[in-house]
This record gives C-alpha cells, structure tokens and sequence, in this order.
C-alpha cells in the first residue's frame, strides 16, 4: 500500500488510489482506482492501546468497527468505513459507554435522522482514535458485483488501518520502550463487520508486516450498527461521505433529483433514466439500468 504521506509526529493521514489488488495471489486490475481516506492518531494510539509489562492486557485491546452505505442504489459508490474509537468508548451500545461523551447520540438507536448523523460525522472524524473510508466507484461494483465490491472496500478498510498501526506502533516502541514487538502474540485485535460475513483478508501482506492470521479476531454482526459502538461510528462515517458524493452528483445533474432520491430506485429516478438516460455513475449490472439501457438500443 504506496501513498502514504505524514502530517506532524502524532498523525498519520491515509490517502490512497487502488488500482490493483491482490485476490488469493493473483493480481486484478480494478475498472476504477478505489480511493482510500482518513486518518491515525499515533499519539493516542499509544497512550490507549500501547502495552506496558506493569499493565493489564486484558484492557488493551483494540477494536476495529466497519459498515458500508450504498449497497441498494442504483447509482454511484458504495463506501464503506472503518473506525477506532477510544478504549473507554469501545463496547456495546446497550452497556452506554458513549453516555456523557461527544458521541452520545450513536447510543439513541440505529434509525439516526439525517441532521443526527451530520451532528455526528465530524465528531467521529475528530475523537476516532483512527478512520479510514473507501469510496468503490460503480465501475468497480459492474466488475466484481456489489457484494464482492463491498467485502473488497472492507477489507481495504480494515487492511490500511492494520498496516498503519503496525508501522506506528513498532516505530514508537523504539522511541518510547513500550514492551511491544508489534501487535503483541498475546493482544488480539477485534474486526467486527456489520453483516453477516467478513471479508477475505490479505493474510499474506498482514503476515509481512508482523501481523499473523491468530492476531486477528474477525466477528461479523448482522445489524452490528445497533450493537457495537465502533460500527456504529464506522457506519456514520460510511453513510455521510456517501451522502455527500450524492449531493456532489446532484449538482452536476439537477435534472435527475439525486439528492432527494440518493440513487435509490425511486419512481422519480426511473422516470429520469427514462427522460435523460444513464449516467457514467449509474451501475449497469443492475437490473433497472440494464434493462433502461437495452430499451435505448
């Protein structure tokens, strides 16, 4: 994973473009790059989830929540988040540990309004301890199917968070003499995945880096959005930057009413395929859009 450029000792911002992956050893060219953003709290990484000899394990743990938005519309990306919220922050909804903290609303319930979810994003973005969204363009989801496109940007997600905090936490141990050689054998690190699988991980490129396959926990949760408090920052993150692609969208073409519909399959927006045609953003494997297509030729 190339591209990774540093601001300050304590961050590291993650900005990729994926033009290639690496499915069980064999290199695929991506119809279109996948592009990565987001970000590591080094600093606080350490301070909350660095071991220490003298320190119980048991409390530093790190977990690792990741949601998608955009898997049923008929146009566009589909994005798909990942988030490390502070320790004391981490845990399930129902057991309040957001309760009295910036992030109190994610504990209201799955349903959050819009003005809710605009509330949250930018605070996920400022106390997430680390955050990475994928943003799979529709090109990618004609190429492989969107459930494949979105266990891609998954594991996308979860591998740029991995290998940051592997670089950082060996880098800093030097530094600091935590008692780390980098993600310690004993200190397991939980992925929960919103739904009800979890992605293939590239156990190869994780193992190169010092991360082996028993390190990692994998836990998928169907609904884990209203269950875990880290894919419910993960799903925010996940829905509000594709929400804002759709009002990106929306403004090149009005005609087509993407901000009220977001690309959903609306009877507006088949009237609008029907009126206007199809969009280079439309996703043509799917069905409405294939079948608008064939009725233009």
């Amino acid at each position: 994973m190339s591209n990774q450029h540093f601001v300050e000792s304590n961050m590291t911002l993650i900005d990729m473009s994926i033009e290639q992956v690496d499915i069980k050893g064999q290199y695929v060219q991506l119809a279109a790059p996948i592009h990565l953003s987001g970000q590591l709290n080094v600093s606080e990484l350490l301070i909350q989830y660095a071991i220490n000899k003298r320190e119980d394990l048991a409390q530093s743990s790190l977990q690792i929540g990741v949601d998608e938005a955009g898997r049923g519309p008929l146009l566009g990306s589909v994005n798909v988040a990942a988030a490390i919220l502070p320790s004391a922050w981490s845990g399930l909804i129902e057991d309040q540990p957001l309760k009295d903290t910036p992030l109190s609303l994610l504990t209201d319930s799955k349903q959050l309004s819009e003005k809710k979810r605009d509330i949250l994003y930018p605070r996920v973005l400022q106390y997430a301890i680390g955050q990475v969204i994928a943003d799979v363009p529709a090109a990618v989801i004609d190429q492989v199917n969107i459930l494949q496109a979105t266990m891609l940007g998954m594991r996308l997600c979860t591998e740029a968070l991995l290998a940051a905090i592997s670089k950082h936490l060996v880098n800093d141990v030097i530094e600091t003499s935590h008692a780390i050689s980098q993600i310690r054998p004993h200190q397991q690190v939980q992925i929960l995945f919103d739904g009800n699988r979890c992605p293939d991980l590239d156990y190869a490129m994780l193992n190169e880096i010092g991360i082996t396959k028993s390190l990692i926990d994998c836990q998928a949760w169907v609904k884990g959005d209203a269950r875990h408090t880290s894919i419910a920052a993960a799903s925010i993150l996940a829905k509000v930057s594709r929400d804002k692609t759709m009002y990106a969208l929306d403004a090149e073409h009005p005609e087509y009413s993407i901000a009220k519909h977001k690309g959903y399959p609306t009877r507006a927006h088949m009237e609008a395929i029907e009126t206007y045609g199809v969009l280079s953003a439309h996703r043509r494997s799917f069905a409405p859009v294939r079948k608008a297509l064939e009725n233009v030729r």
